[in-house]
């Protein structure tokens, strides 16, 4: 398995680092920050089956959302060592949806990236 096209963001050394791993289905959060509030916008989920994307095929890819944003937050989840079923993936989301309500802090048990692909992570107000 090759390496993802860029490795020249947080986000492209961290999926190299989950590829070495095998395929795997990426929970998404996408996230406005207003400091000192951080709001969850959209959530998705997809399935990483490839090596040949970086930071601007997701960016890309997010665009779709219709929403300004300014972090994306991924939560790495497999079922039996690889893809999850669809169906569970999106009760993992709404589970995840769910306890995003609750503490905005779940955002840090992620992968949490900024527009550029830089690491993010939550403070305690």
């Amino acid at each position: 398995m090759s390496k993802p096209k860029g490795l020249g963001t947080d986000f492209e050394r961290w999926l190299g680092k989950m590829l070495r791993k095998g395929h795997f289905t990426a929970l998404i959060v996408l996230v406005r920050i207003a400091e000192p509030r951080v709001e969850p916008l959209r959530s998705t989920f997809v399935h990483v089956v490839g090596d040949e994307l970086d930071w601007g095929d997701i960016v890309l890819l997010l665009r779709s959302a219709g929403v300004s944003w300014d972090g994306a937050a991924f939560f790495p989840t497999r079922e039996d060592g690889g893809l999850v079923p669809d169906e569970l993936a999106r009760t993992r989301l709404r589970e995840l949806e769910a306890a995003l309500d609750q503490d905005r802090l779940v955002l840090n048990k992620g992968e949490f990236f900024d527009v550029w692909g830089r690491r993010l992570e939550v403070a305690e107000a």
